[in-house]
């Protein structure tokens, strides 16, 4: 069996091209780059509050979760003045948590995303949970509204 080399000329020739990139290719990549900085980074930008409020929401749900459960096992939630606290440790005062779990309800208490601390009102039979948003007062339009589990 013999193999045929090529001589570098006719069809069985390859041209081999130099390694690296043209003016015109790296000028093309560059403005591709640019408009989409352009168009993607004022997106990014504007997102950092939304996801505070996202933010916020999860930690109410996920406290209202923990209240539930409370509630399962102690038959009441915590009063307002027990607070989420009682989700960390067995509260003293009344009502009395007849089956509280040894480990707790969470691991710990979060603030919001504003460093405020979540509030928390037991009603007859209910609670109400909330934040007050980025201002920290009651009420407020858009990121300044208050975040309440009702809500959600």
């Amino acid at each position: 069996m013999s193999v045929k080399r090529s001589t570098g000329h006719g069809p069985a020739q390859t041209h081999r091209r130099q390694g690296g990139f043209t003016l015109i290719e790296i000028l093309v990549v560059v403005v591709i780059v640019g408009i989409l900085g352009a168009i993607i980074v004022p997106n990014l930008l504007g997102r950092p509050d939304q996801a505070r409020v996202t933010a916020a929401e999860s930690d109410i749900r996920s406290l209202a979760n923990a209240l539930d459960i409370y509630r399962l096992d102690n038959f009441v939630y915590p009063s307002t003045e027990q607070g989420l606290e009682a989700l960390v440790s067995k509260p003293a005062g009344f009502p009395e948590p007849k089956n509280y779990s040894p480990d707790g309800y969470i691991k710990a208490l979060p603030t919001d995303p504003w460093g405020s601390p979540y509030i928390y009102e037991r009603t007859s039979d209910a609670f109400s949970l909330f934040s007050l948003g980025a201002d920290g007062a009651e009420g407020g339009e858009g990121l300044n509204a208050d975040i309440r589990y009702e809500d959600l």
